[in-house]
């Protein structure tokens, strides 16, 4: 083990020591507003890995510690897995991203949204931020009551004037266009077409079998002062932005516990918010779209080069910042910091991120239990980051 007091275990290559060093102390700094509990980091270099890494407590109510075997829900880091597999669509010529939606989804067609494209919706312009009228926990994990919702009802505003953060809604949607182009639901596309052929442990909709392997969420301390101001802001009762995070009080925390620690939350098919992985399968999809991983590449430089070019960037009408969008990833910027312009993927409410970097064939996955509160990157994830860069310089 490389720490005992810590519970840090795993590999670092020759070279890459500062990113052992990083995560270390993201279990110890005192100056982060959260301290690790239990996390993960896995890197790739040009198709091969040099860092995997775990520590810490996986259960704190149990004190399970975190190991290599530990799984763990990554939030939004899913829509990034979810646009991998449209993008491997795109690729094979069953979906296009200039095509409208209601292409392959008929009923989408209705109340205004006929001609918006898949890349407006990959890229958070359809207007669909909440369903409407509001849906039960019990509607939403039953998935069809959700989709039909979406497909019926009318966009917030004019779908390509304006972008704002689809937080939940865009997994229904793409996962919906996924079943109708290719015949498959998302999370069997995912299984058959990336998780087996990578040997990823990785699933949108995770079978019973591995339920005991997950980690345990804990709650982002409650923020103060300005943090707080900012907060109610973006996602405050009635606001877009709560609404598009919560559904309506539908999902969040409930009776004191967190609905997303809970089995049939796990078990549903939701490709914006309850992807299951660990950082070492997070890094290896990741490259595998820049580069070949043991043989495999899951989409070519032309693809990649759509992927992450810019559809929308400035105001977000639902989390109230700047943000900045390709075909469902996150792009650098202020506020979501990546590796570089080149850099796609996305990060996950609390702290977790893959992503990608197309000029220094990167692939990276980050995942832990202990939410940060922040709405911007993650300091303990972008700190990781900035180590690599220092090995790579």
């Amino acid at each position: 083990m490389i720490d005992d007091k810590l519970g840090i275990d795993g590999e670092v290559a020759d070279g890459f020591e500062p990113v052992l060093d990083t995560f270390r102390d993201n279990f110890l700094n005192r100056d982060l507003a959260v301290r690790e509990t239990g996390a993960s980091v896995a890197i790739y270099v040009e198709g091969e890995r040099v860092v995997n890494l775990w520590g810490g407590i996986a259960d704190a109510e149990t004190n399970t510690p975190w190991t290599e075997d530990t799984l763990g829900l990554v939030f939004s880091t899913t829509k990034g897995i979810a646009a991998i597999c449209v993008a491997m669509l795109v690729e094979g010529g069953t979906l296009s991203y200039d095509e409208p939606v209601a292409t392959y989804w008929p009923e989408f067609g209705a109340n205004g949204k006929a001609e918006i494209t898949l890349g407006q919706m990959l890229s958070h312009q359809a207007g669909l931020i909440f369903a409407d009228p509001p849906l039960t926990r019990e509607q939403l994990i039953a998935v069809d009551p959700v989709v039909e919702t979406l497909a019926a009802q009318a966009p917030l505003w004019e779908p390509g004037t304006a972008h704002g953060y689809h937080a939940l809604t865009y997994g229904w949607l793409v996962g919906e266009v996924v079943r109708r182009a290719d015949g498959r639901r998302i999370s069997q596309f995912l299984a058959d077409e990336v998780a087996q052929p990578l040997g990823l442990e990785m699933w949108i909709g995770l079978p019973e079998e591995f339920e005991p392997r997950v980690s345990m969420l804990l709650p982002a301390p409650r923020p103060e002062g300005e943090e707080l101001e900012l907060m109610m802001k973006i996602a405050g009762p009635g606001t877009n932005g709560g609404r598009a995070l919560f559904m309506d009080g539908a999902l969040g925390i409930a009776e004191g516990k967190m609905t997303f620690n809970d089995r049939d939350v796990h078990a549903t098919e939701m490709p914006a918010a309850n992807g299951i992985t660990n950082a070492a399968s997070l890094a290896r999809l990741y490259a595998a779209t820049v580069g070949e991983v043991d043989g495999t590449r899951l989409t070519t430089s032309t693809t990649v080069d759509a992927m992450r070019a810019e559809r929308v960037q400035g105001p977000d009408l639902s989390l109230v910042l700047p943000t900045r969008f390709g075909a469902g990833f996150m792009l650098n910027d202020t506020f979501l910091p990546f590796y570089s312009d080149s850099s796609f993927g996305h990060y996950g409410a609390g702290g977790s991120l893959g992503f990608a970097d197309s000029d220094a064939n990167i692939g990276f996955g980050y995942i832990m239990n202990q939410m940060g509160g922040g709405i911007a990157g993650d300091p303990r994830a972008v700190r990781l980051f900035e180590s690599l860069r220092t090995c790579l310089a």
